[in-house]
């Protein structure tokens, strides 16, 4: 199933998880490396500059440095980074506006996976 996000035309805030989203799960440990995974650099470019992108990652404050190379090499562009989150679930609580726009959106992808839904944009 092709996953579609139909979002309005209003400034967005995109809440992403690092390993196994945007890079391969602890490639960093097990690789000694980082690997980007597929389509993720071009998915974020497609984000409108006018909306704010903050990363999650559980990695401690000791590889800071590394990862935040690592994405500048790879243009991978962001507005906040927040390391030494927990490992359990990210939990989104927002309003919804009384025109009935959802102000929060969860997706889950496959660990791993190239699977970033597709953004369209509302008229």
């Amino acid at each position: 199933m092709e996953k579609k996000l139909i979002l309005s035309t209003l400034p967005k805030t995109w809440i992403f998880d690092l390993d196994g989203t945007l890079v391969k799960h602890n490639g960093y440990k097990m690789d000694g490396k980082d690997t980007l995974l597929e389509g993720v650099k071009e998915y974020m470019q497609s984000i409108p500059a006018e909306d704010k992108i903050v990363i999650f990652t559980s990695r401690t404050d000791d590889y800071k440095a590394d990862t935040v190379h690592f994405l500048e090499q790879n243009a991978v562009r962001y507005d906040e980074i927040l390391f030494n989150m927990p490992m359990g679930e990210r939990i989104v609580v927002n309003d919804r506006k009384p025109s009935g726009i959802e102000m929060a959106i969860a997706i889950n992808c496959d660990r791993d996976r190239p699977g970033l839904p597709e953004i369209v944009r509302a008229r």
